[in-house]
């Protein structure tokens, strides 16, 4: 078996059949088991029974073309997001940071009380975000003499999405649903009209006349040309690449460099988001049951307490801006998946309560937006200034 499983092709057909089982159940349960969940625990699984070599993912190479992508991807994320529907998501933004407030809060009280105070800034630098929120925490712990607590920043960046996934996606749901009972009562308001989301009518007509302009090839080189000018700015500036490929995203598309939903004109989303999936998925390829049986309860607590806080912060600064609870609080539970997770529940939650395409493609229009800004205010900026000011504290 393992020797099948040293092939490139192989290999990747194997993880790629845990990403097609989450479809099939996502698909069957209705979007109530995520997708994401189910290849990240599928994959966890399978490596700690030897069912998956531990070299599973290099053998693959797919997760090495996901890493590439990540920056095409993001830039196409901006593409989504109109400038007109942008300037209105200043509450998102809000909405996640108070989520934040709160979760920190939780974690460096109750997790100093009964571990200690290193222990409580190892997990909630991750908790809020992601992986560069790890690697400040690690390089922070090894630093002060503290490597023993390095286990802990990485579980909870392997087991957060599990906590995180399915609680964002059952809010989701019941808001989606509410949606459509506005949508059936005629109170429903748009935030953003179809010609924003989906561009003009006369500019697609003379893209048809335009073999140039119509050509698959040099759209994507396009946004291969601008995710590599923001990955280039994030390393010359302090800003994070990501964020630059979302401006760039953003202001390409306000500007018409860009058509709205650059990838899926180009015919390249659906393999580009796989090819990340992998990398997610490789996030939890070093966790080994050991590990995770020997710092259980920190972990556990952390990330328990972490997602309370979440929620509860969340449900207070939605009830303040006057958003509804059930669009708020995936919002700021988006610390816990960010990007490429926010997106697919979007689609999970609007698949799941739609009865027809049209109705589908309101509800995510009306859900991704503010999950994909609350995602980079959590994930990419918040988490990443919430690490470096408390791993300055040890």
């Amino acid at each position: 078996m393992n020797n099948l499983l040293s092939n490139p092709l192989i290999a990747t057909t194997f993880i790629f059949a845990l990403i097609a089982l989450g479809e099939w159940l996502s698909i069957k349960s209705r979007a109530r088991i995520p997708m994401l969940l189910t290849a990240m625990v599928g994959f966890l699984v399978l490596n700690w029974t030897g069912i998956f070599p531990e070299d599973i993912l290099d053998k693959s190479q797919f997760a090495a073309l996901g890493a590439i992508l990540v920056g095409p991807a993001i830039l196409h994320m901006g593409t989504m997001i109109p400038f007109s529907l942008l300037k209105s998501q200043i509450k998102a933004v809000i909405i996640a940071l108070g989520g934040l407030i709160v979760s920190g809060i939780l974690v460096l009280s109750i997790i100093t009380l009964l571990f200690d105070y290193p222990t409580a800034v190892a997990g909630i630098g991750p908790i809020s975000g992601g992986i560069i929120a790890l690697l400040i925490t690690n390089e922070k712990l090894i630093e002060v003499g503290l490597s023993s607590l390095l286990v802990i920043p990485a579980l909870v960046v392997a087991f957060q999405g599990v906590m995180g996934m399915p609680l964002a996606l059952n809010f989701m749901r019941k808001y989606a649903i509410r949606i459509q009972a506005e949508m059936d009562n005629g109170t429903f308001i748009p935030m953003a009209t179809d010609e924003e989301m989906n561009g003009k009518s006369d500019s697609e007509s003379d893209r048809d006349q335009n073999p140039v302009k119509n050509s698959a090839t040099l759209k994507l080189f396009f946004v291969f040309v601008g995710a590599s000018i923001g990955i280039g700015l994030g390393e010359i500036t302090p800003i994070d690449g990501t964020l630059w490929c979302l401006a760039i995203g953003i202001a390409g598309l306000k500007l018409r460099i860009f058509e709205p939903k650059t990838l899926e004109k180009s015919n390249s989303f659906t393999i580009t988001m796989i090819a990340i999936i992998f990398v997610v998925i490789g996030s939890m390829a070093d966790v080994t049951p050991q590990q995770a049986l020997t710092n259980l309860p920190s972990i556990l607590l952390i990330l328990v307490i972490g997602t309370i806080g979440l929620t509860l912060g969340g449900y207070v600064t939605s009830k303040l801006l006057k958003w509804h609870p059930y669009k708020g609080m995936p919002v700021a539970l988006t610390a816990l998946f960010g990007f490429p997770g926010d997106y697919l529940l979007c689609e999970e939650a609007a698949r799941s309560i739609s009865r027809n395409k049209n109705e589908e493609k309101q509800i995510f229009n009306e859900l991704l937006a503010p999950m994909l800004i609350g995602g980079f205010t959590t994930v990419t900026i918040a988490s990443v200034v919430i690490a470096g000011i408390l791993v300055g504290t040890l």
